[in-house]
């Protein structure tokens, strides 16, 4: 699936200039951030926790243009950002010292936004994210945790330059911040993500149509 979205993107960069004008933009991002999370852990009493991390990702887009100064559109993650592997070693009555390891990945990132221009090439951007949360774990209690899915918001601002071919090249730079999760389980045991928010840095090139 995710060859056939870069060949189809790649595929209309190719459309000739001939073409009616659509007033849609298709193309590609690059992306970086700085993200922080903070949650709690209850067996038997509780946990918290805050960490830090940076991640890197790419993602394609396509979006339709209302009028000279609005827009909408759809920005997707095709590959998973996966988090480091967290390991930790408890001990209780009944299954002694066990050993636990737990890796998250964040799959099929998806935004829904909505973009004004305030300038001729500034604009303010507001979106809307899904996320699945798909948690890799080997517990040595032998029990697992579900998987869950995660909603966020996102706003941001950017500067667009746009040449006489119709391609365009965009920097732009988003605040992204999630909804807390209702708790993963495993046995007795609850893992909640009680933040998650984040700064992102992104570079696109597309076309319009």
């Amino acid at each position: 699936m995710k060859k056939y979205l870069i060949a189809i993107l790649f595929g209309l960069f190719t459309v000739s200039q001939a073409s009616a004008e659509l007033g849609v933009n298709v193309g590609i991002s690059g992306s970086a951030g700085l993200f922080a999370a903070s949650g709690k852990e209850e067996a038997g009493k509780t946990v918290k926790g805050h960490e830090h991390g940076a991640a890197g990702w790419y993602s394609v887009f396509i979006e339709k243009s209302i009028g000279d100064r609005f827009a909408i559109g759809v920005d997707y993650v095709p590959d998973a950002l996966e988090s480091e592997t967290t390991e930790s070693q408890r001990s209780d009555l009944v299954n002694g010292n066990v050993q636990n390891k737990i890796q998250i990945d964040f799959e099929d990132l998806t935004t829904a936004y909505f973009s004004v221009n305030v300038t001729e090439d500034l604009y303010v951007k507001f979106g809307y994210m899904k996320v699945d949360v798909i948690t890799n774990e080997s517990l040595g209690t032998g029990s697992t945790y579900g998987d869950t899915d995660l909603d966020g918001q996102t706003i941001g601002f950017g500067y667009n330059m746009t040449m006489d071919n119709g391609v365009f090249i965009r920097s732009e730079a988003n605040y992204m911040t999630f909804d807390s999760s209702e708790g993963l389980t495993s046995g007795d045991n609850t893992v909640t993500l009680t933040n998650l928010d984040g700064v992102t840095a992104s570079l696109k090139i597309g076309k319009s149509f």
